[in-house]
């Protein structure tokens, strides 16, 4: 069998437990590979990975091809994404040992993603103690809560804030006038709370109904 029938027959398989969506891991030397999450309804996904050839730079103009096997890459990438949060850190992604993942690794994985999850959630309860503040908890911490299915005081989703609509400056949603600019942004709320007068809500058409009659009378008469 040739060299290159050799590298496309070897293939290993990347196994995510994780529904994390992980970005292309990039390799110079074949290019971008992009890790297959589960679906909602899946325990696990599956990609495949297959073996290809390096290029060494001798000097001098010359080159070495070298064999790069499917099982170095896919363990290679198995380390980078679960080294990703740091020392210990694991986010469920393993090279199966043939074809499909057994019911044995799949459990060791789950144990292990499972342990790192609640070091994070132990993590963030420590610090939620330490200073009641949501915004020092990540959202990794967040995420392994969830996944746990453990409902904290520190979790939460925070809302994105808005932007007004006159002078683009960044608000909280349902507010009724723009600290920065004074624009109403919800009149009926702004009279109750005594921002505007009550009979100020019906302002914009009754100019509107003065411009019409100027229109049609422009004498005034």
């Amino acid at each position: 069998m040739s060299t290159q029938a050799q590298i496309q027959a070897d293939m290993a398989v990347l196994v995510n437990i994780s529904t994390e969506k992980w970005p292309p891991r990039q390799r110079t030397y074949f290019g971008s590979l992009t890790i297959s999450s589960p679906q909602p309804s899946e325990a696990f996904a599956i990609t495949p990975v297959h073996g290809c050839l390096g290029v060494m730079d001798l000097g001098d103009k010359r080159t070495m091809e070298y064999r790069i096997t499917a099982r170095e890459i896919a363990e290679d990438i198995a380390r980078e994404i679960n080294g990703d949060s740091g020392e210990g850190s694991y986010h469920g992604v393993f090279v199966a040992a043939g074809e499909a993942p057994t019911e044995s690794e799949l459990a060791e994985a789950r144990r292990r993603l499972e342990e790192f999850q609640r070091r994070l959630v132990a993590a963030a309860d420590l610090e939620w103690e330490r200073t009641k503040n949501p915004m020092f908890i990540t959202d990794l911490e967040r995420r392994a809560a969830r996944q746990l299915g453990l409902e904290k005081p520190w979790l939460y989703d925070a809302r994105p804030l808005a932007d007004c609509p006159v002078c683009a400056e960044k608000i909280k949603h349902g507010v009724a006038v723009c600290r920065s600019c004074g624009a109403i942004l919800d009149r009926e709320k702004a009279a109750q709370y005594g921002l505007v007068a009550a009979d100020e809500k019906d302002a914009p058409r009754n100019r509107r109904s003065h411009a019409e009659k100027r229109e049609q009378d422009p004498a005034g008469k």
